[in-house]
């Protein structure tokens, strides 16, 4: 492999390493300068109509002289050819190019250029420009490699977009899963608790940290007046038993209309002024008033004062009524809908972790694919020696690509899981978490002889005890600080008992909570009707002990097993692991 090759390789895996979209653009023009030795370098983004650029990243111009520059290139004279014509364009004089129109005042001088176009998931996304390359003019040898340059960069790219859509798709789902949560202790609340004060106080702090609100109040009827019945944040003492008359409230157009009431209202803030919980002490620049109505009864409202950020989004308002309905809703029909709200959220993740297994692997088809043209170019140079070391370079590239993607690719969907079943999928979880020095006694004994057939259990309850396995793992490796892990998994004829137990520093339930990832576990355990019971206390551990009652599917429903060579990479590359 040429010096050249070898620069190009290794740039492209600094470019692949980036996550960001922006960051990725600014190192692949850093790399198009550092491969040509280019003094200046740009890569302009294509607008969606893809006729002009609406984005320009250079290098090489500090910033003084990009003030006196002034307005970022759109796409006119020279780098318009590229988005007219995307094909590399190599000038000696740029200045003599019969589209050139000159440079702006205070432009520093440039005669040498080189244009690359870049696509993404095969369209124009946009042009690596380089110009006055150190020593003369841009090479032959300078395009063929900012053009495979410009090949991984789309791929980059491509990635870091992906990632990017991926991480707000996650956001959201947090977003939906805290939702979730307050709506689901409310319904417990509702359906256990007889006790109204408890009940209040719940709500209050739950949607406060829902919205993230300096104030969260419940007023409630009482005849002809309001009843400030529960409060959480910064009000004022006494506060809290006090009552006023419900005419010409804020409260009151919220029950009659239905519909959520918002101080960015003129009107509805004079009323809040004049006649609202203001005239007690209790003011705000940004408000929501959400009624408190069921089966056309009105209980009364929810009111969040105080966005701690910029106001209040149309997304808090969309949450806080959701968790205002939750409230004033009739226990079963709470409990019902926060159960199907929580299989729907679960079904999500789990899609999406098998859509991104698939993914994975069409990305490493065309990683492969790159490899791919560099092996096929070092075969056409007839030259044994770098023919080798291009087959050496290639599969130790293969050997990590491989590894990376494929303890991502079990991480997010073990494929034993669906083929082998859950003692495999579990065997494999826990030989993993041993490579992080924990170390796990585990035993596992599933019924896998029912009479004469094979049996396993079905596949909703293996996938939850695998990813509360797999949860309760990443829990202790991330904040346990253990060296020590009991697994027991253990099938009865009638009843199902996980034990996870660590050495490491556990906590106090009565004052820490458990965090989210204890309470997906609990969510799993009640969607199986099973128990959970968590034991820990400071520098004892921590121990789950989960109980459910197996169900088998039918033996026709068994998936086939796998032939050996369909689990394994092939012999050519097996050497690489």
């Amino acid at each position: 492999m040429s010096t050249s090759e070898r620069r190009i390789l290794a740039v492209a895996r600094s470019v692949f390493g980036e996550l960001a979209v922006d960051e990725v653009l600014e190192r692949i023009v850093e790399a198009a300068r550092e491969l040509t030795g280019a003094r200046y370098a740009a890569l302009g983004v294509l607008d969606p109509a893809r006729t002009r650029l609406e984005k320009f990243v250079t290098t090489g111009i500090d910033g003084a002289a990009r003030q006196r520059i002034g307005a970022l290139p759109t796409g006119r004279g020279v780098l318009g050819e590229l988005i007219r014509d995307p094909r590399p364009l190599r000038l000696e004089d740029i200045g003599a190019h019969p589209s050139s129109y000159g440079f702006p005042h205070g432009h520093p001088a440039m005669r040498s250029f080189l244009g690359v176009p870049v696509f993404v998931a095969g369209a124009p996304f946009g042009n690596l420009y380089l110009t006055e390359k150190a020593g003369g003019a841009f090479t032959e040898e300078d395009e063929e490699a900012v053009v495979v340059l410009a090949g991984f960069a789309g791929l980059a790219i491509d990635h870091a977009r992906r990632y990017s859509a991926t991480e707000a798709r996650r956001d959201q789902l947090e977003q939906t899963v805290r939702a979730l949560d307050a709506t689901l202790q409310i319904s417990r609340a509702l359906s256990g608790e007889t006790d109204l004060s408890r009940i209040l106080s719940l709500v209050a702090s739950r949607g406060r940290a829902l919205v993230s609100a300096r104030v969260m109040l419940i007023e409630l009827l009482h005849g002809e007046d309001l009843e400030m019945a529960e409060a959480s944040g910064e009000f004022p003492d006494g506060l809290i038993g006090r009552r006023l008359p419900l005419a010409d409230t804020v409260a009151e157009a919220a029950l009659v209309s239905g519909q959520t009431q918002d101080l960015s209202d003129p009107i509805t803030r004079l009323h809040f002024e004049r006649h609202g919980v203001a005239t007690m002490g209790l003011t705000a620049e940004d408000g929501l008033f959400v009624p408190l109505i069921f089966r056309e009864r009105r209980y009364g409202v929810i009111v969040a004062l105080g966005g701690r950020y910029a106001g209040f989004t149309a997304d808090d308002r969309r949450l806080l009524e959701s968790f205002a309905s939750s409230v004033a809703t009739a226990v079963a029909t709470a409990a019902t809908a926060a159960d199907d709200r929580r299989r729907t959220t679960i079904a999500a993740g789990e899609a999406e972790r098998t859509r991104w297994a698939r993914e994975l692997h069409d990305e490493t088809l065309q990683a492969l694919g790159n490899l791919r043209l560099m092996l096929s170019g070092a075969r056409r140079s007839q030259n044994p020696e770098r023919l080798h070391a291009a087959v050496e370079d290639a599969l130790e590239q293969l050997a990590v690509d491989i590894s990376s993607l494929r303890a991502l690719i079990t991480e997010l969907r073990p494929a034993a899981l669906d083929q082998l079943g859950l003692e495999a999928a579990l065997t494999a979880l826990i030989e993993r978490t041993r490579q992080t020095d924990i170390e796990v006694q585990a035993r596992i004994e599933l019924a896998h002889e029912r009479g004469v057939a094979p049996s396993r259990l079905v596949a909703e309850q293996e996938t939850a005890i695998y990813r509360i396995v797999q949860e309760a793992l990443t829990n202790i490796g991330k904040h346990a600080h253990a060296s020590r892990v009991q697994l027991e998994i253990v099938e009865s004829e009638s009843s199902l008992r996980i034990l996870v137990a660590d050495d490491g520093v556990g906590f106090d339930p009565a004052i820490q909570s458990a965090g989210f990832g204890l309470e997906g576990i609990r969510e799993r355990v009640e969607l199986l009707d099973g128990e959970l019971r968590i034991t820990s206390a400071p520098e004892e551990g921590t121990e789950l002990m989960i109980r459910l009652t197996p169900r088998h599917r039918p033996v026709d429903d068994l998936p086939r097993q796998p032939d050996q060579a369909g689990l394994d990479i092939t012999p050519e590359l097996r050497g690489a692991h």
